[in-house]
Formats: C-alpha cells, sequence, structure tokens
C-alpha cells in the first residue's frame, strides 16, 4: 500500500509534468503493469496541467491498495460552472498565451473520465475543483 500527496503550483509552467512524473516512477518501482502505469500518468498529468493553467494551488493525492490506484487532484481555483460543459471534448476556457504554450485543448476532463475505471469531479466556483479517478490494477503492488 501507498499513500502520498504532492503540491502543485498554479502558473508553474516551467514545472508542469513533474508531479504525474513522480507519480508514474512510484507506480513502476511498486512492479504494477506498464498499461495501469500509463493510464495512472495520463490522467495524473491531464489532473495536474489543469491545475496549473487554472488555479493558485493544488495538490494531487496518490492512494495504492491492492487492485486499484485512487487519485485525487484537490485544486484552488475558479471552479467549473458548468461541468457537464466542460466534459464536452474541445470545450475550453483557457487564454490565448495557455494555448500558446500548447494546452488548452479542451481534451484534459475527456481524457480523465476515458482512461478511468470510476471518474467523479465535483466544482464550486470561486473555490475550487475536486477529481476522484479511479484506476483498477487487478494486481498486488510488488512493494506494497
Amino acid at each position: 500500500m501507498y499513500e502520498g500527496c504532492l503540491t502543485v503550483v498554479g502558473g508553474s509552467f516551467d514545472n508542469a509534468g513533474e508531479v504525474s512524473g513522480s507519480i508514474k516512477t512510484i507506480l513502476k518501482r511498486m512492479g504494477l503493469p506498464s498499461d495501469v502505469v500509463r493510464k495512472a500518468a495520463l490522467v495524473a498529468y491531464e489532473s495536474e496541467i489543469n491545475i496549473v493553467s487554472y488555479a493558485r494551488r493544488g495538490m494531487i493525492r496518490l492512494y495504492v491498495v491492492p487492485g486499484s490506484i485512487m487519485i485525487e487532484a484537490i485544486d484552488e481555483g475558479p471552479g467549473i460552472p458548468d461541468i457537464e460543459l466542460a466534459m464536452q471534448p474541445g470545450y475550453s476556457t483557457a487564454s490565448s498565451k495557455i494555448r500558446e504554450m500548447g494546452f488548452g485543448a479542451g481534451m484534459g476532463l475527456c481524457n480523465i473520465n476515458s482512461f478511468s475505471d470510476m471518474f467523479e469531479i465535483s466544482s464550486e466556483v470561486g473555490r475550487g475543483t475536486y477529481l476522484k479517478i479511479i484506476i483498477k490494477t487487478n494486481k498486488v503492488p510488488l512493494n506494497s
């Protein structure tokens, strides 16, 4: 079993990808299957980029237990006024600056949903957003 919490700094595009990279390394060291590691790294990366792009700060929590990985992404950002709209492929509120850097294509939440076995999202305008993602592993980590 594993539990960890990693901080994400809003607006820090130079460091974007470090948290998801750390999660990938942790899961690989635990001996989890490569397809599971890839899914977890992808959803962690999309979550991290959303925090960097839109929030003041946030955190990504990682829990690994026999049979599943849970990733929680919690941010202090503007919140999402219309979650149903935000879940539509291609919908984005990214600024032109974010788009010029190659982000903000409107696929983040869609990708998280597609690569998760379970995905929950809640958001409060003016306060932030919470994501809960579960990926089934069907395997006990070697280093648990």
